[in-house]
């Protein structure tokens, strides 16, 4: 009975991914990601796999049902010279490793769905720091205006930044009167478009009315003691996150005024010396 039994040397691309449990398409791709060198033909000109070959074909496939991407696989095998123990052994600790880190970024990515169920999909998009600080406010107190001001922060400022401006949206919400008067600014300012001049009379007035509406909502900050919450919250933040040596990087490996002139504004130059006025009024000191 043995005797009558000859195993094949070499087979065939079809034979091979019967074998191993795959496709000849995925074999293929193999090839062209480099996870498995291109056998050499026959004279038939077909890839011809050897033992060799399958051994290594068997290990990529088992690797790829245990959920590990085809790229690590690749790196891990690369500098792989055979399938002793060891060998597998360092191979495994790793893939391990990758594993490890993509389990902590899909974590990460667990607890953001979680977020967004638990808080809505806008505010929940917002870090913690800034979302903790906002989730007692009744439902529709937050404009959807707000939670952009509030993600524009935090990409330039961090998420203490825009944990500091929520105490802006807070005031806003328990006073309804200073609402509608930041919604009378606001107007006000958009209506300061392309037409008018930035000598107009119009541009000098809406600065003041944003100054003194900025203003008042200071001083409701201040009386409700948000800003001296915000204070402690400033000396916590210190202690537990230290400046780091190259502070000038606050976004990443791009700058501050980098990260600011990003974000663009549909802004005319009327409501840009709008802007500039209030900030002159605000550093005299004017009421």
């Amino acid at each position: 009975m043995f005797s009558s039994f000859t195993p094949p040397r070499q087979v065939t691309i079809g034979g091979a991914a019967a074998f191993v449990g795959t496709t000849p398409r995925a074999i293929r791709h193999y090839h062209q990601i480099g996870l498995i060198p291109e056998p050499e033909r026959g004279s038939d000109d077909r890839r011809r796999y050897g033992y060799d070959e399958m051994i290594r074909l068997l290990w990529i496939r088992r690797m790829a049902e245990a959920g590990i991407a085809l790229d690590d696989i690749r790196d891990a095998l690369a500098d792989a010279p055979g399938t002793a123990d060891s060998d597998v052994a360092r191979i495994l600790d790793r893939l391990e490793g990758s594993l490890v880190a993509r389990q902590a970024e899909l974590e990460q990515q667990r607890k953001a769905v979680q977020r967004m169920r638990a808080r809505g999909s806008r505010l929940g998009l917002l870090s913690d720091v800034v979302g903790d600080r906002l989730a007692g406010l009744r439902e529709g107190a937050l404009r959807q205006d707000d939670l952009d001001t509030l993600l524009v922060t935090e990409r330039i400022f961090g998420e203490l930044g825009a944990s500091v401006q929520a105490s802006r949206f807070i005031a806003l919400a328990a006073r309804p009167d200073l609402r509608e008067a930041s919604d009378r600014v606001d107007a006000a300012e958009e209506a300061l478009d392309d037409t008018v001049a930035v000598d107009d009379p119009r541009v000098a007035e809406v600065a003041a009315e944003r100054h003194a509406f900025e203003t008042a909502l200071r001083t409701v900050i201040d009386s409700s003691g948000l800003a001296q919450a915000d204070d402690g919250r400033f000396d916590a933040w210190d202690e537990l996150h230290p400046p780091p040596a190259d502070a000038g990087s606050a976004c990443g490996s791009t700058s501050l005024a980098e990260t600011v002139r990003m974000m663009p504004y549909d802004f005319s130059p009327a409501r840009l010396r709008c802007m500039e006025l209030a900030l002159e009024l605000d550093g005299s000191g004017t009421t």
